[in-house]
């Protein structure tokens, strides 16, 4: 077996190549399990991993470190139109949004240690206010081209005026509810019926979210159900729900284009 680091016609051993990961040898073993990373066996049964072997793994971890579920971090790997310098490159982006948003939170927290340091403490409604505000801009930022392209400017500036109108309560509210669709979502994903009580009370839950975001009269099934096929689509809507439940954005989504077609 290789040493060091270094790999010779023979490949690395489990233990090697878990300590040349960081990741352990029972997480090796469980992605096997899972079709991921199935290494070759000696006769002796011992697992033996060459060189492509360790490449897989790297981008398993590196979209596992995205949030992505197994499976389709499987179904994207087995893709014969998969592209690793490209999954790389989106990666790349997938951090540097990543730092744009802690450096946004940053720049927040600098605002009010300033304030604390010169002995003028920010009131709760100039708090609250910008943290609104601060909340409109990072969406605008990460999802607002997308949006003024598939709804206009007018409808994503009215949406925007909406969530700066909201006094305390109704933004406690909002974002409670979308926490509870989370939990609704773990709830519902085990039973894998998308047309079932639990994904009914998912979809009805997600309805009265939209409708506290978007402009009176936006809300249709129609749009509804377009804006859940995004939720496959779009890597960042995928990450956000099947960083809660594994498979959770292919469930609601279907649970929606059921709900939204009655």
């Amino acid at each position: 077996m290789p040493r060091s680091g270094k790999e010779d016609a023979m490949g690395y051993a489990v233990k090697e190549l878990a300590a040349l990961s960081g990741v352990s040898v029972r997480t090796l073993h469980y992605y096997e399990e899972r079709g991921l990373l199935v290494p070759r066996r000696l006769a002796n049964g011992y697992r033996v991993y060459d060189a492509g072997d360790a490449a897989r793994l790297q981008q398993i971890l590196l979209y596992r470190d995205a949030g992505m579920a197994l499976a389709d971090i499987k179904d994207l790997l087995d893709d014969p139109a998969f592209d690793a310098r490209e999954a790389l490159r989106a990666h790349r982006e997938r951090l540097a949004r990543k730092i744009e948003q802690t450096e946004a939170m940053m720049r927040a927290v600098e605002r009010t240690l300033a304030n604390l340091e010169k002995g003028t403490a920010m009131d709760d409604a100039k708090r609250f206010e910008g943290m609104k505000r601060l909340a409109v801009e990072e969406n605008e930022r990460l999802y607002g081209e997308e949006a003024r392209a598939a709804y206009g400017d007018a409808a994503v500036d009215a949406s925007n005026e909406k969530v700066l109108a909201m006094d305390e309560g109704q933004w406690e509210s909002a974002e409670g509810l979308a926490e509870a669709i989370l939990d609704k979502l773990a709830e519902a994903v085990p039973t894998r019926d998308a047309h079932g009580g639990a994904a009914r009370e998912l979809c009805a839950m997600h309805e009265a979210w939209l409708k506290m975001y978007w402009p009176d009269g936006m809300y249709t099934r129609e749009a509804h159900a377009a804006l859940a096929e995004t939720y496959v689509a779009d890597e960042r809507f995928r990450m956000y729900y099947d960083a809660r439940v594994e498979g959770g954005a292919r469930f609601l989504r279907d649970a929606l284009k059921a709900y939204c077609a009655q």
